[in-house]
């Protein structure tokens, strides 16, 4: 079996949150961010994680590539654990694991060119690279991606979201990393942008040998690009399951709510199909529910799902966290 390039061991990222009017002598509470979140992803691999917002997803991103501080549990890349690195060593880590953000505008910088902020990765780990080569290697990314390289000069402003994620995509991969985290990189784009940067991303992927981790909120993207699914709610992994499993047999409540609500194209199929509404609201990370947290919402929930949260088990191609699902 191939080793994973990353190995994610019941993470936890939770935050110290005062209340607008709590006295200075009192204890902050804990915002449970990622409450015990495992996973792993192997080479060439793309694991989509899913859930409502508000659960997780983007927080659990960034502990894995370092951006905030994990309270717990942990990451290891190739085998060796990242909190046992040096310094050194986490960087060169991190020119293998590059990120993807939400926003395409906001995460390029406005004060620099096109060319300046895909280069930028290459003049830090490079710095003996001389401008033509520099230029050379950007020029040929920005093609790769779709960009014509005579716009190397302008600046992110001048140019269209689904663009700037191009642009984005670019400053990812200059470097050639092995994981690149996508953090619900289509979200705001128009849908025929986004159907544009996912084949983009797919063809990268064969090309180059990607693993990806992809974010997002539309079950039929993430069932378009990945392999295997993870679903949080709440900071927790309720259902982890290679697609076809998750997508054809799904065994969580809460997955089985998700999937019942994504349209069908197909106007009688989706007047005769079964919605699973789910009562209630999404409780808060600063008072979840003890116990399974999806507990309030679930149809099936009873005394004993108050007791414990159920782990996520169960064979390699499909688990679940539910006391009610053998």
């Amino acid at each position: 079996m191939t080793e994973p390039l990353l190995q994610v061991n019941q993470v936890r990222v939770h935050f110290a949150v005062r209340a607008n009017k709590s006295w200075p002598w009192q204890a902050p509470q804990q915002l449970k961010a990622v409450d015990g979140v495992s996973l792993q992803v192997a080479p060439g691999e793309t694991l989509g994680i899913v859930g409502e917002s508000g659960c997780g997803k983007s927080t659990l991103a960034r502990a894995i590539i370092g951006l905030v501080h994990s309270s717990g549990g942990s990451v290891s890349w190739l085998g060796q654990e990242l909190s046992d690195m040096s310094a050194r060593q986490w960087r060169d880590v991190r020119q293998d694991m590059q990120m993807i953000f939400q926003d395409p505008l906001a995460s390029l910088n406005p004060r620099m060119t096109v060319g300046d902020i895909i280069a930028e990765p290459l003049t830090t780990y490079y710095p003996g690279l001389g401008k033509a080569e520099v230029r050379k290697q950007v020029e040929a990314i920005m093609k790769r991606v779709g960009l014509l390289p005579n716009l190397i000069n302008r600046y992110p402003h001048e140019f269209s979201g689904g663009q700037c994620q191009r642009i984005g995509i670019a400053r990812a991969l200059i470097l050639k990393p092995k994981l690149i985290i996508c953090d619900e990189p289509v979200s705001a784009l128009d849908v025929s942008v986004q159907a544009q940067v996912i084949n983009l991303l797919k063809d990268l992927q064969q090309e180059m040998g990607l693993a990806l981790i992809f974010i997002a909120h539309d079950l039929s993207v993430v069932r378009h690009i990945s392999d295997r699914v993870l679903v949080m709610y709440l900071g927790h992994g309720v259902e982890l399951a290679h697609k076809q499993a998750l997508y054809n047999d799904p065994q969580h409540p809460y997955t089985r709510a998700l999937l019942s609500a994504v349209p069908v194209p197909d106007p009688d199929a989706e007047r005769a199909k079964s919605v699973q509404l789910l009562e209630g609201e999404l409780p808060s990370p600063l008072s979840p529910p003890s116990g399974c947290v999806f507990r309030t919402r679930c149809p099936l929930a009873d005394a004993d799902c108050a007791k414990a949260m159920p782990e996520l088990k169960g064979t390699a191609e499909h688990k679940v966290a539910c006391f009610k699902v053998s």
